[in-house]
């Protein structure tokens, strides 16, 4: 038996804007009972720990604030209890990787892509699940895939920015590459004016051009997103080269000259970047940007214990 379209409102406009402005498109997915509390509850507790990620974040208007942490010996309906208290956001990283239902959601969504998009190519794709706060926000940041998020329950607004200078300059994407830290890259009050704002509701999805950098506020509902991202051979070769200038500037002190995807130079980064992506001085640069230093309180849900500093 045939399976319902995801995408329910897809028209020509959204064929010719695809990754060229951001476009917000109407989807079913939100009815799908693998978005049910209690499917999710059930995700959550079996989730590997090295594919989610627990961030505290402050409100709208407070001083910034951006922890990591783990959930513990919690319950999944203890997770989602503790994230509607505020001020968390939980990221169940590649579920399409780790749940084969979610896998199938996400090939019926990219066929219709590809069938709606001529050209359209995504050899590689995958997708995570966002469970965050009424209070939750995510600061201002680009992310290296294309990229595009559905949402499920809740209401969020979304500042979309042009991905270009003085918005975004190529070191802020090769540092993206080299440390694994999106929401590092520099933000101006100001940017806001040149932001597309747009709110997004159960059933609407959003998709944006390569890299904008945006940022998120939660509409003072607990909301369930799904984030979908793809790379496709341009934007691996991109990657690539990310990630060899990071080390160029960062590792050697070199001030890289070109971002070339094809020829001698490309090739030279190739091997660089594959030689040393995996060292201990990126590990080491990555750790220490990104430390786990809470965890959820198992005797006193809502709350969230401090973890001792690494020696």
């Amino acid at each position: 038996m045939a399976r319902d379209r995801v995408f329910t409102n897809w028209d020509d406009t959204h064929s010719l804007l695809w990754e060229r402005q951001p476009i917000r498109l109407a989807h079913g997915l939100h009815k799908s009972p693998l978005f049910s509390t209690d499917r999710l509850a059930e995700l959550i507790e079996r989730y590997p720990r090295e594919h989610y990620s627990l961030v505290q974040t402050g409100a709208k208007e407070s001083r910034r604030l951006w922890r990591e942490g783990e959930i513990g010996n919690l319950s999944g309906r203890q997770v989602m209890d503790a994230i509607a208290g505020g001020g968390l956001w939980l990221n169940l990283r590649n579920v399409s990787g780790v749940d084969s239902a979610y896998r199938t959601m996400l090939d019926d969504m990219f066929a219709e892509i590809a069938a709606n998009v001529p050209g359209f190519q995504a050899p590689k794709y995958q997708a995570g699940i966002l469970i965050s706060s009424p209070d939750a926000q995510v600061y201002y940041h680009s992310d290296l895939p294309g990229q595009g998020l559905i949402q499920i329950a809740g209401r969020k607004r979304v500042y979309v920015y042009p991905n270009s200078p003085p918005f975004l300059k190529p070191e802020h994407l090769e540092d993206i590459a080299l440390f694994d830290v999106e929401v590092d890259i520099p933000y101006a009050p100001w940017y806001d004016a040149h932001a597309q704002v747009l709110d997004l509701e159960p059933g609407q999805m959003l998709s944006w051009p390569l890299n904008a950098p945006h940022r998120v506020e939660n509409l003072g509902t607990v909301n369930i997103s799904m984030t979908v991202s793809y790379v496709n051979d341009e934007i691996r070769r991109t990657d690539i080269v990310n990630l060899a200038n990071g080390l160029l500037r960062h590792r050697f002190g070199y001030q890289p000259k070109s971002r070339n995807l094809r020829g001698p130079s490309f090739f030279a980064k190739a091997v660089l970047q594959k030689l040393l992506r995996d060292s201990s001085w990126v590990k080491r640069e990555r750790s220490a940007r990104r430390p786990i230093d809470f965890r959820l309180d198992a005797a006193q849900p809502g709350r969230i214990v401090d973890l001792p500093k690494a020696a």
